[in-house]
Formats: C-alpha cells, sequence, structure tokens
C-alpha cells in the first residue's frame, strides 16, 4: 500500500465514522487533565497548533473556551467541517499534517493526541522536527504515539462501513526522534487500552534555545 493509498484509507474512515468516533457532545474524558496540565504551562491568549485535530472536540474546545488561540489541522473533510461548526472561534484547516509548511516559532504549544499513529511511519521523524521549528522557545508537546511497533488496518472499523490503518514505532523511538529533534522530554506515561496502549509525552523547547533548521514543507493539501 502506498503513502497515498494509506491517508485515503485514514481520510475515508474518520469521513464515514466521524460521528461514531465522536459524538457533538462528547466529554472531556481522559483528554482533561492533559489538557488542564497544558492550560497551566501556557502562557494568556497562547497560540496552539493541535495536529489531527478532529472534530473539535474536546482539545479545540477546551483551550478555546479558556481563552487560547487554537490552530486545527485534519485530514479528513467531515472532522472539519464538525470542528468550525462546534468551535467557531477556531481556525481549522483541512490538510495533511505530514505536508505543512508554518513559519517558525508561530505556536507556544502543539498538540498531536492519537494521530501520528495514523500517518506514514516513514515521516513521523521529520514531523517531529517541523513540530520543533515551529514552536517558540519554552513552547511545549503534548503527544500521545505508539508504545509498541505496528502496522496494519482493520476492516469494518468501530463496526462501521470502513477501514481503518495505523503505523506506529515503540516508545524508544520516538523519544529518540524527540530528542534528535532538540526537544527535552519532561515527562513520560503509559496509557492503557484494551490489551496494549500508548505513550505519551510532554516535550519542550528549551527556553531562548534556538530550534533546528526550519525545513520547508510541501503546503496543505
Amino acid at each position: 500500500m502506498s503513502r497515498n493509498d494509506e491517508r485515503d484509507v485514514v481520510r475515508r474512515g474518520y469521513d464515514l465514522l466521524s460521528y461514531h468516533y465522536r459524538p457533538d457532545d462528547a466529554a472531556d474524558g481522559q483528554y482533561a487533565p492533559w489538557l488542564a496540565d497544558l492550560h497551566q504551562r501556557l502562557p494568556a491568549s497562547a497560540a496552539v497548533l493541535d495536529l489531527g485535530c478532529g472534530c473539535g472536540v474536546p482539545v479545540a474546545r477546551f483551550l478555546t473556551d479558556a481563552g487560547h488561540h487554537v490552530t486545527g489541522v485534519d485530514i479528513s473533510d467531515v472532522q472539519i467541517e464538525r470542528a468550525r461548526r462546534l468551535v467557531p472561534t477556531g481556525t481549522f484547516l483541512r490538510a495533511d499534517a505530514t505536508q505543512l509548511d508554518l513559519p517558525p516559532a508561530s505556536f507556544d504549544a502543539v498538540v498531536c493526541l492519537y494521530a501520528f499513529i495514523h500517518m506514514p511511519l516513514a515521516d513521523q521523524p521529520q514531523l517531529i522536527k517541523s513540530i520543533a521549528t515551529w514552536l517558540r522557545p519554552g513552547g511545549w508537546l503534548l503527544t500521545t504515539v505508539g508504545n509498541t511497533a505496528w502496522t496494519g488496518t482493520e476492516d469494518n472499523w468501530l463496526d462501521g462501513p470502513a477501514s481503518m490503518w495505523w503505523s506506529h514505532a515503540d516508545a524508544s523511538s520516538y523519544r529518540s526522534w524527540l530528542q534528535q529533534a532538540g526537544l527535552t522530554i519532561t515527562a513520560e506515561d503509559f496509557v492503557p487500552e484494551g490489551s496494549s496502549g500508548h505513550a505519551l509525552f510532554w516535550a519542550q523547547r528549551p527556553p531562548g534555545r534556538p530550534g533546528p533548521r526550519h525545513v520547508r514543507g510541501f503546503g496543505g493539501d
């Protein structure tokens, strides 16, 4: 399966099953303590990039309600349409996160929850490097990634009429990629899910220290 085919599986899956995956009135759930913690780390009216923002709930909704300025990016047209409706004060772009070209030092935080795992593995280290350039000195990355390496497709995802595709490395690989990008890991946790789980990282661009050289992407698709 090519990278474009993989992206199409993810896009179609979330287009078809967006409401089944998360309803409009979904609670903050497991995200609540993470987002509350992030809010405490941010300056007032911070600029936050939400990669894989989905329908805008709960991340963009929570952070805009807290007074921050959120830019959300998602590959699914349906998810972005819902996000614009559910979080009208946010800015939402339908784009492939791995092909974004954003100005350096333009965000106080980047949030990427349960999104890396739907991106081609070969593109993930470069995206982490790009994120490091998009963060302002002292800015934060909050992300969930794979805990063990796995790539595969599930048919009839969520018992619906679509497939879903995942690809992720193990936690030690992500730890290395974050450090190579010039980010300081301040915390790492295991988030259980069923018989496995994910790794959650808090990583910071060091205050007052330049990040890695900005590498241009290809723009939104």
